[in-house]
């Protein structure tokens, strides 16, 4: 189970995600951006409460950070990754794609 509770303001888009973002979840996490990418000048994902992310995940954010360099825009800001997902991203080279601050 994934929630997100996002705002938006000024052209920048914080999402707090909360629970998992996997292949159960992340189709429609993605769905969720695709609609909303074309008003964003800046996207903030805090995973402060993001216990687990996998592949489908990640890929989810390579596209959304496609799209921003694509439209020449900031890279991904992600606030708060924990241990366990950062480990992932630091195997992956996530850490070197997104901007990462650590929780």
């Amino acid at each position: 189970m994934l929630d997100t509770n996002k705002t938006f303001e000024n052209g920048e888009l914080l999402i707090a995600l909360e629970g998992r973002l996997d292949t159960l979840t992340a189709p429609g996490f993605d769905a969720e951006l695709e609609e909303m990418l074309p008003e964003v000048k800046k996207l903030v994902l805090d995973f402060k409460d993001l216990e687990y992310i996998s592949s489908a995940g990640l890929r989810t954010i390579l596209e959304a950070q496609q799209y921003m360099e694509d439209n020449s825009l900031p890279n991904v800001k992600v606030l708060n990754v924990n241990e366990t997902i950062r480990e992932t991203f630091e195997l992956t080279g996530f850490d070197a794609i997104v901007d990462v601050e650590w929780a």
